[in-house]
């Protein structure tokens, strides 16, 4: 008899602390971290700059998956971006300098950035919601709980692209 798959995050109940409107957001995040984990596992490093087609690297992916959620939850505090964090946006252009721990570095990244996110999303009061934020240089107005959800939303989407991505090069790299 086989072992059945483990349940997707959102159907594990819910996540200690975080507030319940907040759940689906770290439900989200928890499960594009597991979901990413297990699609890098081996990845090959020289095949992060990868750009079949034209479509962004697995390393644009890795790196930006990180950044935007860190710059994103920076916006719903009202904090401003610091200077590592335009660094840090600016250095998200690839190509990667290719190591053989650079998989493993930016996965490591990624998933630090979605334990503040959950330590983020424990701390902010559900009456902190409807709050208005700005966003970006322009400082576009959205709320706290617009910014979190599309926190959620847009690292899903990349995550899915970097999937898909991810697969498509190592399978080109298999048969060379």
């Amino acid at each position: 008899m086989s072992t059945p798959p483990a349940l997707e995050v959102w159907l594990r109940g819910p996540l200690p602390g975080v507030p319940p409107l907040l759940q689906p957001v770290a439900h989200a995040l928890l499960q594009a971290r597991e979901e990413l984990i297990a699609a890098m596992q081996g990845f090959p490093p020289e095949l992060i700059n990868e750009r079949p087609a034209g479509v962004a690297s697995v390393g644009f992916h890795l790196q930006h998956l990180a950044g935007v959620l860190n710059r994103l939850l920076t916006y719903a505090r009202a904090a401003p971006l610091s200077e590592s964090q335009f660094a840090d946006f600016h250095a998200e252009t690839p190509p990667l300098p290719i190591t053989p721990d650079a998989v493993q570095r930016l996965v490591q990244r990624f998933s630090q950035e979605v334990d503040n996110a959950l330590n983020q999303l424990s701390a902010t009061p559900e009456s902190s919601l409807a709050e208005v934020r700005g966003v970006g240089r322009a400082q576009v107005s959205s709320t706290v709980i617009g910014i979190l959800t599309h926190a959620a939303e847009h690292t899903t989407r990349h995550l899915g692209q970097l999937l898909v991505t991810a697969k498509w090069v190592r399978n080109v790299a298999r048969t060379l």
